[in-house]
């Protein structure tokens, strides 16, 4: 039994939910962080999705390497299918990232989203992606909070990303605007 490693883009990164000995920041070469999956559970529902990450092919995506000790890593693992496979709209697989404090490769566990799952959205536009945050809500939340909460944490990893804080600024505008409607 070895330990295992966790990569976290999303909410693994803020709210990995299991215990671990190390956190480092790290990059995973070959996917990149996109809102691609359409959200049933944590953050919409089927009859009115919301819109979470999805590791998706190409480029690569900066985020947060865990290592989970030896005697935890199947409980962590067990623990990881039932939160992220709820709907199974994401492949596990193990994927050698870079720790970007040092130029170590471990292998990591990832969930990269399933292209021929019924809730990949693929790439949507702008305005599409700002709606379906703005109006998801979900069994683990508004989906306009995870949206902010990922960006704060990677803020924090001083991993700047414009594309998402241009979309959450929209978001804070359409969330505004609905407020005045009320």
């Amino acid at each position: 039994m070895q330990d295992l490693w966790v990569f976290g883009y999303g909410s693994l990164m803020w709210r990995p939910g299991f215990d671990y000995a190390e956190r480092r920041l790290a990059r995973l070469h070959g996917y990149h962080r996109s809102f691609c999956v359409y959200s049933h559970v944590h953050r919409g529902t089927p009859e009115r999705p919301g819109l979470v990450f999805g590791l998706d092919a190409g480029g690569s995506c900066r985020g947060v390497a865990f290592r989970v000790d030896a005697a935890k890593a199947e409980t962590t693992r067990a623990y990881l299918q039932e939160r992220e496979q709820v709907t199974a709209v994401y492949v596990e697989r193990m994927a050698s990232v870079v720790l970007t404090d040092s130029v170590q490769r471990v292998e990591a566990l990832c969930f990269v989203v399933d292209r021929t799952h019924q809730q990949y959205a693929g790439a949507l536009d702008f305005d599409r992606q700002v709606d379906l945050i703005v109006h998801g809500v979900g069994k683990s939340g508004r989906n306009p909070e995870y949206l902010q909460s990922t960006i704060e944490h990677l803020d924090e990893m001083k991993i700047a990303d414009s594309e998402l804080t241009k979309l959450w600024n929209a978001v804070e505008v359409r969330l505004h605007q609905s407020e005045l409607s009320r």
